[in-house]
């Protein structure tokens, strides 16, 4: 969500805490009961959703990814969703949308497309050509989209949740730098425990869990819940580690391109909103910590002779994580 995001944000009062942590509580456990064995994945998503910031997905696949956007869109009674398969004909007007004719009045009339929405599903997003990919550069940054010299806000919450698959090669785009820091988390389900795969497979004899689900919070709510993430307390300790751990890639030697202020910022919002989820209208280090691999690592561009040996974003992350030192 942008710094233009109209959320009103106000103290955060002990009944407003409590009903923040009370529907925190419900999304979790309503997408959880769709996403069986995923409950570490599911929270950390739902805390990047309350941030206001966008999540990329990267697994193989059948893991779940679409399945997981689905989940959280229908957990919130009237927020509204959109698909969009990305493929290599896709055009950037497909994703923004197009000013068309009307006769009638003889004037243009835009017709918004599947961006102007408040959740949305950029399905295999790596499979879309560079021109299409960067449409949504801009409304990711800053809740707007350009059109025929025109801009339009987008209104809502606006969370996208972005797939791909990192096995498959031909017909796909790498996504540039650019594009990577504007998503605020990089994670991925991976394949669960033999035991949850065999409830899952009960879970679906008859139909998909989807089918079954049920609204348990409205969209005042949801964000009445990012507004309350906003104003979890940080100590400026806390805020001074979060600067270091990222400032600290911009003097590894193995770090081609480091981490920008956006990944501070973004650090700083996750915590905010997994303390909530935590039960916490306060940050801890060991959140920050949990979080920042996630948050910091797929910004990170490695050294090439680096990358070839096996060191990666998340290697780097992980020994500043273990070399920094933890506010008392």
């Amino acid at each position: 969500m942008g710094e233009d995001q109209q959320i009103q944000v106000v103290p955060l009062t002990r009944p407003a805490f409590e009903s923040a942590v009370e529907t925190a509580s419900r999304l979790e456990k309503s997408v959880c009961e769709v996403l069986l064995g995923q409950e570490r994945t599911v929270r950390r998503v739902l805390a990047c959703l309350v941030s206001g910031g966008h999540l990329l997905l990267e697994d193989f696949p059948g893991t779940g990814k679409t399945t997981l956007a689905k989940a959280i869109a229908s957990s919130v009674g009237d927020v509204q969703f959109s698909r969009l398969q990305f493929t290599p004909d896709l055009l950037p007007s497909d994703v923004l949308g197009v000013s068309v004719y009307d006769q009638k009045t003889q004037e243009f009339r835009f017709r918004p497309g599947p961006v102007f929405t408040d959740i949305l599903l950029a399905d295999e997003i790596n499979r879309a050509s560079p021109r299409t990919q960067s449409a949504l550069l801009e409304a990711m940054a800053e809740r707007q989209a350009t059109v025929d010299g025109r801009q339009y806000e987008l209104e809502g919450i606006f969370f996208v949740v972005a797939t791909q698959n990192p096995v498959e090669f031909r017909g796909t785009y790498p996504l540039p730098e650019a594009q990577m820091d504007r998503f605020t988390m990089q994670c991925a389900l991976g394949y669960v425990e033999p035991e949850n795969e065999v409830a899952i497979l009960s879970d679906q004899v008859r139909d998909h869990p989807l089918e079954r689900q049920e609204a348990v919070a409205t969209r005042d709510q949801l964000i009445e819940l990012i507004a309350a993430a906003r104003d979890v307390r940080l100590t400026d300790e806390l805020k001074e580690y979060i600067v270091a751990l990222v400032s600290a890639t911009r003097s590894c030697k193995d770090v081609q391109l480091a981490a920008s202020p956006r990944a501070s910022l973004a650090l700083m919002r996750v915590s905010q909103a997994l303390s909530l989820f935590e039960g916490r209208d306060f940050v801890v280090p060991e959140t920050i910590q949990d979080l920042a691999v996630d948050v910091i690592a797929h910004r990170l561009v490695v050294e090439p002779e680096a990358n070839y040996s096996g060191r990666t974003g998340r290697i780097v992350v992980e020994e500043l994580l273990r070399d920094i030192p933890v506010p008392a």
